[in-house]
């Protein structure tokens, strides 16, 4: 008698959430793992269900809606009805940028200067620059807010700014920059400082998911100038020798310890002035309201700009809050629109199924496919996943380097002479899909010159992978290449 009871019941509670399941439109493989997973384990995949499942995806996709929306409205900024004209006649750029507006991100718009940055040192001078010389606000938001030499170094800066009545907000990622002590930053809060932590982990937020990360590095200052690209603020830019010694729980995206054993970290950022900026601004704007639930009303954070420049920018931005995987979406279609080369840096290489067709295609078709990743990253995994893929990319003719020097950090897309990409967003799954992550994208011959330039200087430093070097990898390694590839989606 119970037992049919039970029986039914089970197979009621299946049926229920299956058809949940299935209205989600997810991936075949993603919905029938879900559902085999209520089958086979009914109380721990229900669990599970509610804890990272659809539903819990979806509450955080419309709770940031709901900031990015409130903080457009209210700070009156709202997307333009028209696009600037572009900045060379070339069709891809009208089509990549109106896939950019039909994935709900900013349009294009023009940019008074754009300078790219290859030495942190320089980013370092360049963002404290902009920070001294700001008279109204200074929004800075960072994956990793180091508390060795960088951290004070950027703290004692920003003290600065709020004692003299600048207004100065500070958001970190909570888990990126855990190693942020309370002490650290008292010194902060005294001086005014508004500060906050994105998703925080705790107890009392058991139920909501950890693994959405804001992964974005965005500095605005006074709404004229702002900074975006792969540095964070931590001591694994500098050499050894000037670094403090490493005593924390570590920090990294991946491992928890540096690589101690290599030299400073090589990154690329970027500095934007001019009209674009009110674009980051608002990326910053959304993930502050998202933190505390606070709009900035005043219309000084989005001063109208008179000189427009002639760079061609547009500031893309992507997270589990959005309908549509912008970023992604715009690299495959810049991919499969080259004709001539594609250049690609990021450290951390595990393409989804997409960016891998768009890559092996395209070189199939003739077009000079370049990768460049770190000879190690800073996660034994990942670079294992990595190389699981280059088999068939070199088949494909992909061109394949591995940086020798350091950990490349750098995230940077060059496509023929009209598409370059300066982002916090790596060529992964996390970084689509997870993370909260942004892009500047230039277009046009001189930015995109200028990136393809600094990445043949890289290749100088680089050891190309061929298919002979691929032949001498002991079976064992293979093994393990295989296994870190299943976890693919989750790196």
């Amino acid at each position: 008698m119970w037992f049919t009871i039970l029986a039914v019941a089970q197979l009621i509670y299946v049926a229920v959430l299956a058809t949940w399941i299935l209205f989600e439109k997810r991936t075949p493989i993603a919905t029938l793992a879900w559902i085999l997973s209520l089958i086979a384990l009914p109380y721990v995949g229900l669990i599970l269900f509610f804890l990272l499942g659809p539903r819990r995806m979806m509450r955080k996709r419309l709770r940031h809606k709901r900031a990015r929306a409130a903080v457009a409205t209210k700070s009156r900024v709202g997307m333009r009805p028209s696009d600037p004209p572009t900045v060379q006649d070339d069709p891809r750029v009208a089509q990549l940028v109106r896939l950019v507006r039909c994935a709900g991100e900013p349009p294009a718009t023009q940019a008074e200067s754009v300078d790219v940055f290859h030495d942190t040192s320089l980013t370092y001078d360049a963002i404290e620059a902009a920070i001294a010389n700001a008279t109204h606000h200074v929004h800075l938001n960072t994956y990793i807010f180091d508390p060795r030499r960088s951290g004070h170094r950027f703290r004692d800066a920003l003290i600065a700014r709020a004692k003299d009545g600048v207004v100065v907000r500070v958001l970190v990622d909570a888990v990126g920059s855990s190693d942020m002590t309370n002490a650290f930053v008292a010194p902060m809060r005294e001086a005014g400082i508004l500060f906050a932590r994105f998703n925080p982990v705790s107890f009392a937020r058991l139920f909501h998911r950890v693994d959405f990360r804001n992964h974005r590095k965005v500095v605005v200052c006074d709404g004229t100038v702002g900074f975006t690209g792969g540095v964070n603020i931590s001591d694994d830019y500098l050499p050894r020798i000037e670094a403090e010694p490493f005593a924390g729980r570590g920090h990294s995206r991946r491992r928890r310890k540096p690589l101690d054993s290599m030299g400073p970290w090589r990154d690329t950022h970027a500095r934007i002035t001019g009209d674009a900026v009110r674009w980051l601004q608002l990326t910053f704007l959304d993930d502050w309201y998202y933190a505390t639930g606070y709009v900035a009303r005043d219309e000084a954070y989005f001063p109208t700009q008179t000189r427009t420049g002639n760079h061609l920018v547009q500031i893309v931005a992507s997270g589990p809050d959005r309908d549509v995987e912008a970023i992604q979406k715009l690299y495959f279609a810049a991919i499969t629109m080259a004709r001539e080369r594609v250049y690609i840096t990021t450290p951390y290489f595990v393409p989804d199924d997409a960016i891998l067709a768009a890559l092996i295609t395209t070189a199939m078709r003739g077009v000079d496919v370049r990768l460049l990743v770190p000879r190690r990253s800073d996660s034994l995994i990942v670079t294992a996943a990595a190389r699981s893929y280059y088999d068939a990319l070199l088949a494909a003719g992909v061109r394949i380097y591995e940086y020798q020097p350091s950990m490349i950090h750098s995230k940077t897309l060059a496509v023929d002479d009209f598409f370059a990409a300066v982002g916090t967003a790596n060529m992964d799954n996390r970084s689509f899909r997870l993370n909260f992550e942004v892009s500047a994208v230039f277009y046009g011959p001189a930015d995109a010159g200028r990136l393809v330039t600094h990445f043949m200087k890289d290749l100088a430093l680089a050891a190309e992978i061929r298919p002979t070097t691929r032949q001498a990898v002991s079976l064992v390694w293979r093994a393990s290449e295989a296994a870190a590839r299943l976890l693919s989606p989750l790196l």
